[in-house]
């Protein structure tokens, strides 16, 4: 407990999901939580949900006009962001288009590249910066040459900015999620038959046997964010169920 009293977090895309499930823990854990979303009833209800003085933003990490006007929404010193905000949208290449293909890089690794980049200046000596990559940034599967690239490339940004922030003592990491239980999976367009039989077809891929739930992947979070990783930097934490092992 307390292991962030007294910073100030971002989590884009803190409104469900993985975001939701960190801001719960980084509150536990002491943290002041400001969550962006681009639904402005959905943050609004899961700011007021979250409770603890925690303010929501709508803010659209894939329009840029968003992301330079974040810095001044937020105002503050920020200890610690965790960029979590993503699609997942897969297509063999042959049928990929430019607007699936933007979905992908422009919220995944562009708003994750100029979010960072606008909110430098408020980010406080010996910050955390956190991106949500995922195991399929190294591992693949036919359809995910956008999704994957955008994802690898975002571990690569977090290597770069291990090196580039290292004199103000800021650190950054990736979390690499397999399998999650989230809601993000009814956004691929799959009905309750799909999903099931996507699930059960995805399990025996999956060392532990099951999708693991977004509050490990919070777990994590909290790991990266705090003291207790004060001497990890650039570094990649897999959380999949042991996935990408035998993947």
């Amino acid at each position: 407990m307390n292991k962030l009293q007294g910073k100030t977090a971002l989590i884009t895309g803190g409104n469900s999901g993985i975001g939701y499930a960190t801001a719960e823990a980084f509150i536990k854990e002491g943290a002041k939580v400001i969550i962006t979303g681009r639904n402005a009833v959905a943050v609004a209800e899961a700011a007021q949900k979250l409770g603890n003085g925690t303010r929501g933003i709508v803010s659209d990490a894939s329009k840029m006009e968003d992301i330079k006007a974040l810095p001044a929404a937020i105002s503050e010193k920020i200890d610690i962001v965790f960029y979590n905000a993503g699609v997942a949208q897969f297509s063999p290449l042959a049928d990929m288009s430019e607007e699936m293909y933007d979905a992908n890089m422009n919220i995944n690794f562009k708003g994750a590249f100029f979010t960072v980049q606008k909110l430098l200046p408020q980010l406080t000596e010996g910050a955390s910066i956190i991106f949500n990559g995922t195991f399929l940034g190294h591992n693949t599967m036919a359809g995910n040459s956008a999704y994957g690239a955008s994802k690898a490339a975002l571990i690569h940004l977090a290597k770069t900015l291990a090196v580039e922030l290292a004199p103000r003592k800021i650190r950054a990491n990736t979390i690499s999620p397999g399998a999650i239980s989230t809601p993000i999976y009814s956004k691929l367009g799959m009905d309750d038959e799909q999903l099931s039989a996507f699930a059960a077809g995805f399990i025996p891929k999956i060392p532990m046997g099951r999708f693991g739930e977004a509050s490990e992947i919070a777990n994590a979070a909290v790991f990266f964010a705090s003291d207790d990783s004060s001497y990890v930097t650039g570094s990649e934490l897999l959380v999949d169920g042991g996935t990408g092992v035998q993947w």
